[in-house]
């Protein structure tokens, strides 16, 4: 079969959220149908159907397995792949639908955050070859004992992904509820402006620092096996933002994005021994909680001793202080405090590579609206800062107006 002629198309929860849009999607299919495209669609749960799964295990018991959380939460896109199946049948077009076990999704038996060890296309390629729509449930895979396994979040954008690549089809279109990718919130910036193009590191960096369109583990799989990824909206048909290697793109912004997040609180622990051994220790117990670290700074002062502050997620910081106020004791340091009213404003753009100054400018808009910078955290095509949550609205729309709108 001729790979260039396979569309994979993912549909996300609003997307497929009623009868009356899962009728749309399937006219949409029947349209790429009608350009001559075999066509493999990965959808999500209806709605907040994952949500409405989560509550009524709270109501069973407040501590479930995760192997019966996945067995259960599986179920919303299969509900999904049927009645979409269902839909494109009643418009003469036929389709089949198939679960992740059914198409062997092969996965770790990492329950609730399974990793894709490899995908059968026999059964796939199968169906194709007999001119039927090829459904399949995303976020859901098995492991080697056959037991059901979730991906964990953004799991329906990385089974459509990966299934792009093992087909072999340069192009995968995720559809959202929104049009594309945005040099910043539109509910925030009302300058913004929606992307063309966008690299997979940009788009791996934004994803990471609050941009919520894709999912990094997505965008990591494109950029492994070099599949273009196409952002748009199921309300519409105009063209999205194409998500590519940054040799392809047309246009290279310095700023291509700026976002900005509140779901991290910052953490310091204070003069404690200036030596080796003390960082690792710190963030190896971390580690040992599955805590997520984010930005990191060491300062050092007087008389051999040092600060660390570093964020983690909001939901994370009690367990954090708990830890790190038990090594404070051992370490000998003075305190430890946390201060959860932050935001994480950030600049991300391949452009940023070929242009100087940048990281200037940025703190001179923050010094010129008497911003505070607690914490600063760079890389190639990024700067991240760390300020006062009461400036992040503010901050986020001066950056916009210095660098996108200017361009």
């Amino acid at each position: 079969m001729d790979s260039s002629k396979i569309i994979v198309q993912k549909y996300g929860g609003t997307s497929v959220k009623s009868p009356e849009r899962i009728k749309a999607v399937a006219e949409r299919i029947r349209s790429y149908r009608e350009k001559g495209f075999s066509v493999v669609v990965v959808v999500s749960a209806m709605g907040k159907t994952t949500d409405d799964l989560i509550g009524l295990a709270k109501q069973v018991t407040q501590n479930p397995s995760k192997r019966e959380m996945d067995m259960l939460l599986s179920t919303g896109e299969q509900v999904s792949c049927a009645l979409l199946a269902m839909a494109l049948h009643e418009i003469n077009i036929d389709a089949v639908s198939y679960t992740g076990s059914q198409i062997k999704m092969m996965t770790d038996g990492n329950f609730s955050n399974a990793k894709i060890a490899g995908i059968s296309t026999d059964r796939i390629f199968k169906s194709l070859s007999d001119n039927k729509v090829v459904i399949i449930a995303g976020f859901q895979g098995i492991d080697e004992d056959d037991n059901i396994t979730t991906l964990g979040r953004g799991g329906s954008d990385t089974t459509a992904v990966a299934l792009a690549a093992v087909l072999k089809t340069r192009d995968c279109e995720i559809y959202t509820d929104v049009d594309g990718v945005y040099t910043a919130d539109p509910r925030i910036v009302s300058s913004t402006r929606k992307l063309k193009e966008i690299s997979y590191d940009e788009m791996l960096e934004l994803a990471r620092l609050g941009a919520g369109v894709l999912h990094s583990r997505s965008v990591e799989f494109a950029k492994k096996f070099n599949i273009r990824v196409h952002v748009r909206s199921s309300f519409s048909y105009d063209e999205g933002t194409i998500v590519m290697p940054v040799e392809e793109m047309m246009e290279k912004f310095i700023i291509s994005g700026i976002t900005s997040k509140q779901d991290e609180a910052k953490v310091t622990i204070r003069e404690i021994p200036d030596k080796p051994g003390i960082s690792a220790r710190l963030f190896n117990e971390l580690g040992k909680e599955k805590i997520y670290v984010n930005m990191i700074v060491q300062s050092t002062g007087q008389d051999n001793r040092a600060s660390i502050s570093f964020t983690v997620k909001k939901e994370d910081l009690k367990k954090t202080m708990e830890i790190c106020t038990e090594l404070n004791k051992e370490f000998g340091g003075t305190s430890v405090d946390s201060k959860e009213n932050i935001a994480i404003v950030s600049a991300v753009g391949v452009g940023m590579l070929s242009s100087y100054g940048v990281a200037g400018k940025i703190f001179g808009v923050f010094s010129d609206q008497n911003i505070n910078i607690e914490m600063i955290s760079t890389s190639e095509i990024g700067i991240s800062c760390v300020i006062d949550s009461i400036y992040a609205e503010l901050a986020l729309k001066i950056l916009h107006k210095t660098f996108v709108d200017a361009e």
